[in-house]
């Protein structure tokens, strides 16, 4: 049944990879609600299933059955066109590579976005909320890889997306430029109330977020809420 109160509604979400003569069974029944603003971190091993969610719950794909509703819209049913729509308008996603137009600088990068959304910020004020004010006229080349990475944020935040799905956002990254990734993923949750999901391998980054899911074998293991937040600063990586 689906609810006002819950951005997202997983029932019995299925997918099935077919290679040949294997089927793989990438999702086995996955049920599950998130509601809006909440931080949810997604864990697991490869294969578990966890970027294959990430895709159907982002527009991405289709599951094979089962259904998967934002907030009255049902996405499980919906054609390519209102997929893409709601993709624009509403979701943005941070994937472990940049993705980077490398000839665009920072802004320009991030301006790209603006031009096709509603109600965008400006690419100044989505660059400031990742801490780049000061490297708006620099290309991917002249950023590391925790810039270019947050600059990449920037752009999927800058259209003011009412979901922030993030796959392995710093799977390549060191401890402290993955902190400070982290650190920006947090700043916007908090200010923007963007309901948040991060894919990765490191149970530790769980500590930082509202609830925690743990996938195995393409099903829900465990589902468990933090009562208490460790400050990202404070993550032992």
């Amino acid at each position: 049944m689906v609810s006002e109160t819950f951005v997202f509604t997983v029932e019995g979400l299925t997918k099935v990879y077919s290679m040949g003569e294997v089927q793989v069974h990438a999702l086995r029944g996955v049920d599950l609600q998130l509601e809006a603003g909440e931080f949810t971190v997604l864990l697991g091993p490869s294969g578990s299933g966890k970027s294959t969610l990430l895709n159907i719950l982002g527009g991405l794909d289709l599951p094979t059955s089962g259904r998967v509703h934002f907030q009255q819209q049902d996405l499980s049913k919906s054609s390519e066109r209102s997929r893409t729509l709601f993709r624009r308008f509403n979701v943005g996603f941070v994937f472990q590579f940049y993705n980077l137009i490398p000839s665009l600088t920072a802004r320009e990068n991030v301006r790209l976005v603006t031009e096709i959304a509603r109600d965008p910020m400006t690419p100044e004020a989505a660059l400031e909320m990742v801490d780049l004010s000061d490297r708006l006229d620099h290309f991917p080349a002249q950023l590391s890889g925790g810039q270019q990475q947050r600059v990449a944020i920037a752009r999927g935040i800058a259209k003011r997306p009412k979901v922030l799905l993030c796959d392995e956002p710093t799977g390549a990254l060191d401890a402290a430029t993955g902190i400070a990734v982290l650190a920006a993923i947090e700043r916007i949750n908090q200010q923007l109330g963007t309901t948040t999901v991060v894919i990765t391998h490191n149970a530790t980054i769980g500590d930082m977020a509202d609830r925690v899911v743990t996938m195995r074998d393409g099903q829900i293991a465990t589902d468990r809420r933090n009562d208490v937040k460790v400050p990202v600063t404070a993550l032992r990586w």
